[in-house]
């Protein structure tokens, strides 16, 4: 319990009706689930506003409200604190409701279109081995040390987020690693955050939907580099346009990697191979199981924060040269009549492309190289041409299909991605995934490859307001051994 004044202290506020030395039992934002005593939070959402909420929140049993409107009839017994920004001061508010997590732990975001979870779970994966107490917070997964925690978000809300930090405190985590989403950084999810370094792996195009223009997403992405401080390090692909802008008015020390342009971080590519790449850092010969340039440049993300965090170069090199990509990331296999099947994420125009050239840049001349995939429903519809064009140039074969239609039309969705198909190339259409996965597997002749593109790691398929178990990996294993 605390005093509710105790939990405003650093908040812009605009009004209070009320008493603010009444004792407040928790925080909530869901008028479901308030409890008794609780400070309710009302934000003015996407898609719905919980302002609208407030007296279920009080029925339920909130005795304070944080809102950016003071209703016109006030409940008995009831504070009402109005500021300006409801998301902004819930970041604040978690914060000082968790004796601020964040300035006891080294905190390590990474942002950027692609990347993000290669970065942070390599990370955490080196850090632990080497010794340290960690903790994760990304797309696939939240881990503290060795307990694993489902993820709905890439970036948690504010509360969650708090929480998370402050069970890794208790549990005497020293570095946290986690993703920096561009909802997450424009949501204000991480505005009372301390951060201790920031990664930008690099910018395509993506949540378009959402931002309206790529400017906008980029500089929303900057945000993230303004708000460090002085004290802070901000690293960045200086191999991607954006990589220099991103830091271009940041309070924090500058570092930059990259592989084609100057920076504190260079590594040089030797060899290629769907075993692993040869390359080459600091005059030392490494070799690692990570595949393609893209995963390269994760590779040198993560040897970059190392190093600058103080770590040993011989023991970074020697732990990473062993570290797999994590699950759903270019997760590479071969059957027992040698066909080589990978599961990508994969879901921007950027990214697949660049796992294509991957594959591409490794396969033999002579062998096929069969693309599944489809595009999100509800998402950024522009990027669906684009992704259509890049996968009919780059593939031999492709099957287009439904990934996570969500509320969409699944036909609708695969027309859009059929206007930017190139007309000439090889490709047909089974909506259904399971079947368009193991049509791929029966099509797949030795040494071919098939790229199952889009899910990843996901379990499951979002079809109209429902998640039914799926997962491409097992739907690939599963036709695979019965040839």
């Amino acid at each position: 319990m605390k005093k509710l004044k105790n939990i405003l202290y650093g908040l812009e506020l605009i009004a209070i009706r009320g008493s603010n030395e009444i004792m407040i039992s928790g925080i909530s934002i869901d008028s479901k689930k308030t409890n008794k005593k609780n400070l309710f939070v009302a934000i003015n959402g996407i898609n719905e506003n919980s302002h609208d909420y407030i007296n279920e929140a009080v029925k339920n049993g909130a005795t304070s409200i944080l809102c950016e409107k003071i209703p016109k009839n006030l409940l008995d017994g009831i504070t009402y604190v109005c500021v300006k920004n409801s998301r902004k001061a819930l970041s604040v508010i978690c914060e000082t409701w968790y004796n601020s997590p964040s300035k006891k732990i080294k905190i390590i975001g990474i942002t950027g279109t692609n990347g993000k979870t290669s970065v942070a779970t390599m990370a955490f994966h080196l850090f632990k081995k080497i010794g340290f107490k960690c903790g994760l917070i990304s797309t696939v997964e939240i881990r503290i040390e060795d307990k694993i925690y489902d993820t709905n978000n890439t970036t948690p809300n504010p509360l969650t987020t708090s929480k998370l930090l402050n069970d890794m405190v208790k549990c005497e985590v020293t570095h946290c690693f986690m993703e920096v989403s561009s909802h997450g950084i424009n949501q204000y999810r991480v505005y009372a955050i301390q951060f201790n370094v920031g990664v930008f792996t690099n910018l395509s195009h993506d949540h378009l939907d959402y931002h309206k223009s790529f400017k906008n997403y980029r500089d929303v992405k900057k945000i993230f580099f303004d708000s460090l401080d002085v004290s802070a390090l901000a690293i960045s692909n200086c191999d991607d346009k954006n990589g220099k802008f991103m830091l271009q008015n940041t309070k924090a020390k500058k570092y930059f990697f990259g592989i084609k342009n100057l920076g504190e971080f260079k590594i040089k590519v030797l060899e290629k191979s769907f075993e692993g790449t040869l390359i080459k850092i600091n005059n030392v010969e490494v070799w690692t199981k990570l595949v393609g340039t893209f995963n390269i440049y994760n590779f040198l993300a993560v040897y970059s924060i190392a190093i600058l965090l103080g770590l040993n170069e011989e023991k970074i090199l020697k732990i990473l040269s062993k570290i797999n990509a994590p699950v759903g990331r270019f997760q590479l296999t071969q059957s027992k009549n040698k066909v080589f099947s990978i599961v990508d994420y994969a879901h921007t125009p950027d990214a697949i492309s660049k796992v294509l050239q991957a594959i591409t840049e490794i396969k033999k001349v002579d062998k096929k190289l069969i693309t599944v995939i489809g595009c999100g429903g509800n998402k950024d519809k522009s990027k669906r041409p684009l992704m259509g064009k890049i996968v009919s140039k780059q593939s031999d074969f492709t099957i287009f299909t439904s990934d996570n239609p969500r509320n969409e039309n699944p036909n609708s969705i695969i027309e859009e991605i059929l206007s930017g198909v190139d007309k000439n190339s090889k490709h047909i259409i089974i909506i259904d995934r399971a079947e368009a996965i193991k049509t791929a597997c029966l099509m797949a002749d030795e040494y071919d490859i098939i790229l199952v593109a889009g899910k990843g790691h996901e379990n499951y398929q979002e079809v109209n307001g429902s998640k039914k178990p799926f997962n491409d990996l097992k739907e690939i294993n599963k036709h695979l051994k019965t040839i």
